[in-house]
């Protein structure tokens, strides 16, 4: 497994901005209707682990069939870069790999999870 650092990330146009504490390893791509679309590759961790820096007055909520995660984006530039919801241990952010500043994509493992089928 993967060391814990620290990374920063954030939206396209930088209004929203923020760092975590994770051990990066597999990302998950998901099927759903809402990730298909997005384009999405998530990694998940604790709230406790979120710290959001800046923007938190440029984000946008959505909700949709559960509605038990929010799926924030900004709402000058439309990139989702988080989400905040309930995990299986609590309180938990959804980090848009995509949008952590300096990673390397091609280095990151994903798995595939079908959330069409929930």
């Amino acid at each position: 497994m993967a060391e814990a650092k620290d990374y920063t990330g954030g939206c396209h146009c930088g209004r929203v901005r923020y760092e975590v504490k994770m051990a990066l390893g597999e990302a998950v791509t998901c099927n759903c209707s809402m990730c298909a679309k997005k384009g999405s590759m998530l990694t998940f961790v604790g709230a406790k682990d979120f710290k959001l820096l800046q923007g938190e007055d440029q984000l946008t909520d959505y909700q949709f069939h559960k509605k038990v995660i929010h799926h924030l984006f900004c709402k000058v530039c439309g990139v989702t870069s988080f989400a905040r919801g309930e995990g299986p241990q609590g309180p938990m952010c959804a980090v848009n790999v995509r949008c952590l500043d300096g990673v390397d994509l091609e280095s990151v493992p994903t798995k595939q999870y079908n959330g069409r089928a929930l």
